[in-house]
């Protein structure tokens, strides 16, 4: 199932706008905590989902009767760019377990490229709700790359993917090249894929944007 933020406008478009605005995206501190914001009000959104139970809590003067969830998410994210994103939703699961994942892109001199999976750092998932957090969906190998690696060491009740911009093509992709049932939340999609692999209009590179530029040293 795909969630679409975009078709259902709220205060969420807002920090959509902030991180695409190029006036705005040189400040890296208003960018991560845009970033966090997405990924807060995601994991409410996915919170609605979940399954509940009743709870007793004593307060100084008596005993309420909460209603909690039941299961407590693993929340996974793709170094580097994801890790603003992950903290959002870190908020708001605050009792959760975390999991990273090392992935990249390594080009040709053609522009085609291969999705490398280098490092992971996983807890147990057996029969866990998996919420994998990435800003960007661009062609959608990577992701399809760290959920294989991911199925790889358990079988997950659910998972779910949380992207604030992706591209239909690499939705299309998911949809297709994933092997097992997930969830799809996406702040809003884009049509164009250039040659090389970037979103248009997209919002450029939300890693260097939260943690400053780095070398690559990926080319062929």
């Amino acid at each position: 199932m795909i969630h679409d933020f975009s078709k259902a406008p709220s205060v969420f478009n807002q920090y959509i706008k902030e991180i695409r605005d190029v006036e705005i995206q040189g400040d890296s501190l208003r960018f991560r905590r845009n970033m966090e914001r997405i990924g807060e009000l995601m994991a409410y959104e996915i919170s609605k989902t979940f399954e509940y139970a009743k709870e007793e809590v004593t307060t100084p003067l008596g005993v309420a009767e909460v209603e909690v969830i039941v299961d407590k998410p693993i929340l996974t994210t793709i170094l580097r760019a994801g890790l603003a994103m992950h903290q959002g939703m870190l908020n708001v699961f605050d009792h959760s377990e975390s999991a990273f994942v090392s992935a990249y892109r390594k080009y040709k001199k053609s522009n085609k490229f291969d999705v490398f999976v280098q490092y992971m750092a996983v807890p147990n998932i057996n029969d866990k709700v998996l919420i994998i957090s990435d800003p960007m969906l661009a062609t959608g190998s990577s992701m399809v790359a760290v959920i294989d690696e991911l199925i790889k060491l358990g079988k997950p009740k659910r998972i779910i993917v949380c992207i604030a911009v992706a591209t239909q093509e690499a939705i299309d992709y998911l949809k297709e090249s994933v092997s097992v049932d997930f969830d799809l939340y996406v702040g809003a999609v884009d049509t164009e894929l250039t040659a090389q692999a970037y979103i248009v209009p997209g919002l450029g590179d939300a890693g260097d944007l939260a943690y400053g530029q780095k070398n690559n040293h990926d080319l062929e």
